[in-house]
C-alpha cells in the first residue's frame, strides 16, 4: 500500500532532501505534499487525504508542536500520525513531542534506512512491506 506524506519543513532544501531519503529508503509513497510550517500544513489538510505528516519543530509562524496541537483538536486530523524530524534532541523535548501526541521522532542527521524503519513502525508494516500478520496464516480457519 502506497501512502500520503506531508513534510513540513520552513527549509526547501530540507523538504527535499527528506523526500528523497524516503524514496531511497524503499517506503510506498503515493502522493507526497509539502508545507513551510504548521499553517500551511493545516490548509493543504483540509482539501488532501494524508496519511502521515512528518514536520520539523522550528518554525516561523507555526512550529511542529504547535501544528501537532491543532491537529489534535480535530477529530479527523488526530488520527493522522505524526513524527518530528528535527535537530532538537534532548530527552524533554522528545517527550514534549510525544506526550502532545507524536507517533515518533527522528534525530536529523538520518539515513534512509533511519526513515524506513521509523515509518514502517509507525504505520505497522514489516520490512518486506506485508502487515504484521502476512506471511503467518497457520492459525487462520478457512
Amino acid at each position: 500500500m502506497a501512502y500520503n506524506i506531508l513534510i513540513v519543513d520552513d527549509s526547501s532544501p530540507m523538504r527535499a532532501v527528506i523526500r528523497k531519503t524516503i524514496e531511497i529508503s524503499g517506503f510506498s509513497v503515493g502522493g507526497c505534499f509539502d508545507a513551510a510550517n504548521g499553517l500551511e500544513a493545516l490548509e493543504i489538510l483540509k482539501n488532501n487525504w494524508v496519511d502521515l505528516v512528518l514536520t520539523d519543530y522550528n518554525m516561523p509562524e507555526m512550529n511542529g508542536l504547535e501544528l501537532i496541537e491543532e491537529m489534535k483538536k480535530s477529530e479527523l486530523l488526530a488520527a493522522i500520525d505524526i513524527v518530528v524530524i528535527t535537530s532538537e534532541g534532548s530527552e524533554l523535548m522528545v517527550q514534549q513531542f510525544l506526550e502532545k501526541g507524536a507517533s515518533g521522532y527522528i534525530q536529523k542527521p538520518f539515513t534512509p534506512e533511519d526513515i524506513r524503519k521509523k515509518l514502517n513502525d509507525i504505520i505497522g508494516e514489516t520490512e518486506n512491506g506485508l502487515g504484521s500478520t502476512e506471511g503467518n496464516d497457520k492459525d487462520l480457519d478457512f
